[in-house]
């Protein structure tokens, strides 16, 4: 199902080229997209980043600081922008890099409007699922942090499949500790088997334990 234009998306575009500048504002302002602009790279960095669903659209060849370099630093920067590469100057390894990279589109100079309106399109319904993600680790992970270190250690045992008993007997505790621990691990984390456990955990990122021998 095709994003929809809607406030929350909003759609960067950089180019040192004016013309190509006012081009690519207008198209957009005609597409519905809430748009802005930028002479440079460094221009777009010095902005607050957007909390909603967002692509670039960015030159290859600009002085300072080019296209690829743009792309680097934003990951440097653990930034998460979509990006879409234009460019007149284009070579398949560039576009290579760019892609392997996690660019949505590279397009060579002169493009068709409704080409670059499909990557925009295609960008921002990444941009969303990548946010979506986000937010569903970060839901994920708060709740693992509400966990004590002894609750955390209970927990990554339980979801290796171990039994009560033999949690207790690896953490020189009591089964009965165990399963005090156990129920509040459950009631923190909200869920009710080993099974919900390891898919929390999965969403939070963290890497699932080996059983001990």
């Amino acid at each position: 199902m095709a994003l929809q234009p809607n406030n929350s998306n909003l759609v960067f575009a950089i180019d040192d080229d004016p013309s190509i500048r006012k081009g690519l504002a207008r198209l957009l302002r005609l597409a519905n997209y809430d748009t802005e602009v930028f002479e440079s790279a460094s221009d777009f960095l010095a902005r607050p980043q957007h909390p909603g669903p967002c692509c670039v659209i960015v030159d290859v060849q600009m002085p300072g600081l080019n296209g690829l370099a743009f792309q680097t630093a934003l990951a440097q920067r653990r930034r998460e922008e979509q990006l879409i590469f234009i460019t007149g100057y284009g070579d398949i390894p560039m576009c290579a890099r760019a892609m392997k990279a996690g660019a949505v589109d590279f397009l060579a100079k002169p493009f068709q409007p409704k080409e670059l309106l499909k990557c925009i399109e295609r960008a921002l319904v990444r941009s969303r699922e990548q946010r979506e993600r986000a937010q569903r680790k970060n839901v994920a992970r708060n709740l693992l942090d509400s966990l004590t270190p002894r609750e955390f250690e209970v927990m990554q045992l339980l979801t290796t499949g171990m039994l009560n008993k033999q949690v207790g007997a690896e953490l020189g505790i009591a089964e009965k500790t165990v399963k005090v621990h156990r129920g509040r691990v459950t009631q923190k984390l909200q869920v009710t088997s080993v099974a919900e456990l390891v898919q929390l955990m999965h969403k939070a990122g963290v890497a699932p334990p080996t059983r001990p021998r």
